[in-house]
């Protein structure tokens, strides 16, 4: 396994691969890896001759509310991680590769950035969208995998893509859930023992919401019986909506006829969890 630190090094290392005739499928993440990223590596290797992750804690990501000191980094355990896992390529760039002094270049995706996170994290898809642009132009990766857990990240990366033509597939990968339900997530090591006892009701509730909306109940009902439960379980709801699954708009009223998901955000103590399901 390869690991680079600079782009030099990485667009010779990806040269290579492109001359040997195999195509690149890209795995984003910000490190902490967990078995749910080791499931995006197995998914892109399936769909390509080589994988590539990134490990890259953004900053352009981050609110000024949030503390990215606080993200949990383990660098000799992820890359034992994805040794294992059989991935080729490790791109570890420093800040000042991904953005040097001067940059002036961000993408600001609207359309499915707006709402929820994009309410709750001012800028941070703008983030996101940006630093996926430019991992996907340095590595020329045909393939890039994301997790289903962060939908709406999904969806944004998915209309950049489309809508500035770069030649990359995004390959969308489920949600990799520990056996009570818990979505996996890098924060989830944040959770005290109480709180990780608790944090399953999340999807919980959301599966009872979804039952219900499919049986025919209000969608408005069903989410307020799920958030008033999260609620006296101690959780702080940042919001649970029943929406299209592309574009992200609210069914308030009633079901829509083509895919949906159910969203939802939620905090326990510290840690703020994200989870979602299809519906239907």
């Amino acid at each position: 396994m390869l690991v680079c630190r600079d782009l030099p090094a990485l667009r010779t290392a990806t040269a290579t691969l492109r001359d040997a005739g195999r195509r690149l499928a890209l795995v984003p993440t910000m490190g902490a890896l967990h078995a749910g990223h080791i499931e995006l590596v197995a998914a892109a290797r399936r769909a390509a001759d080589a994988v590539a992750a990134s490990i890259f804690v953004n900053p352009l990501q981050f609110a000024a509310t949030e503390d990215m000191s606080r993200y949990p980094r383990d660098e000799d355990g992820d890359l034992a991680k994805l040794r294992a896992a059989g991935c080729d390529l490790v791109w570890m760039p420093p800040v000042d590769a991904m953005y040097p002094p001067g940059a002036a270049t961000v993408i600001d995706v609207a359309g499915p950035s707006a709402g929820w996170e994009g309410d709750a994290r001012p800028g941070h898809f703008r983030g996101v969208a940006t630093v996926c642009a430019k991992l996907f132009l340095q590595t020329g990766a045909a393939v890039a995998a994301f997790g289903e857990k962060d939908w709406q990240q999904l969806q944004v990366v998915t209309r950049m893509a489309r809508d500035l033509d770069i030649p990359i597939r995004i390959l969308p990968v489920q949600t990799v859930r520990e056996a009570d339900g818990l979505a996996m997530s890098s924060r989830n090591r944040f959770l005290t023992d109480a709180e990780r006892a608790t944090a399953p009701r999340l999807h919980a509730a959301m599966m009872r919401a979804a039952a219900e909306i499919l049986a025919g109940a209000s969608v408005a009902a069903s989410v307020d019986t799920a958030l008033s439960g999260l609620r006296g379980a101690g959780f702080a709801p940042d919001y649970m909506a029943l929406v299209e699954a592309e574009t992200l708009r609210p069914l308030d009223a009633r079901r829509g006829d083509g895919p949906m998901r159910l969203l939802a955000a939620a905090r326990l103590g510290s840690v703020r969890l994200l989870d979602n399901i299809a519906v239907g």
